[in-house]
């Protein structure tokens, strides 16, 4: 399969490596130092590209693709409030590809899985309440991760006792701590800590007077986040539309 990239940080180098390794061709990488080339005949020959850039220009990265026929695989996070509609009618009507999840990582996509399962179970026991906590590299810049909204998302949609998600605290790498613990009984507030090198780390806790349940992801390395993206690229050749993680595994 030929592959395009659409940015070359740390996850684009990964995602390379893994996908040559799996014997794909890699035949445009794109940065921000060479936005000409989503004009080449090598972008253009790719069967998907793979974008992981920033929020403020994975919309704008998705319509330069699909004006060159590209399919694209893209875990960029934030674009969607905005643009989400506009992507949605374009894939539904006019006949362009994206497969779009906030995670690429099997193992994000198991304990989805496992997270949707509980709230359901969840929702019949109220004296549980539910909080969730994300952890990240200093590098990122959303808070909440996109993984955490959508976790949030799940829980919300099968708990009768929860109508919204919102931003609980942030602590920052220089240790100052923003935001509010406090939060409406029908919301779910989701925490965030921003530290280290940490690739990602999600936690969701149904707490109540007698006992806590938790249940967590701890991601060792990007590679298993690089190793989606491949595997979603190899899934997007074949298929069309607007497509999600949920299309790719039936859990």
């Amino acid at each position: 399969m030929k592959i395009a990239l659409i940015g070359y940080g740390k996850m684009g180098k990964m995602i390379e490596q893994i996908a040559r390794g799996r014997g794909h061709e890699i035949v445009s990488i794109i940065d921000v130092d060479n936005q000409q080339d989503f004009d080449s005949a090598e972008f253009a020959s790719a069967d998907v590209a793979i974008e992981f850039t920033s929020p403020t220009a994975a919309y704008g990265n998705y319509l330069k693709a699909f004006a060159k026929g590209v399919k694209v695989v893209s875990g960029s996070t934030g674009w969607m409030k905005d643009h989400g509609d506009d992507v949605r009618r374009m894939c539904e009507e006019e006949g362009k590809t994206l497969f779009w999840a906030s995670n690429f990582s099997v193992g994000v996509a198991i304990f989805s899985a496992v997270n949707r399962y509980l709230a359901k179970i969840m929702n019949g026991f109220p004296q549980y309440d539910v909080r969730m906590e994300e952890t990240h590299h200093v590098h990122k810049l959303d808070a909440p991760s996109g993984t955490a909204i959508t976790l949030a998302e799940e829980i919300v949609d099968r708990l009768d006792r929860k109508t919204s998600w919102v931003k609980g605290t942030l602590l920052a790498p220089d240790g100052s701590l923003t935001g509010t613990d406090a939060c409406a009984a029908d919301q779910l507030a989701i925490d965030s800590i921003r530290r280290d090198e940490v690739p990602g780390i999600h936690t969701i806790k149904y707490d109540s007077e007698a006992d806590c349940i938790t249940i967590t992801h701890d991601a060792h390395s990007r590679k298993g986040f690089a190793l989606g993206a491949v595997l979603a690229a190899e899934y997007t050749k074949e298929h069309s539309g607007l497509l999600t993680i949920g299309d790719m595994f039936k859990f």
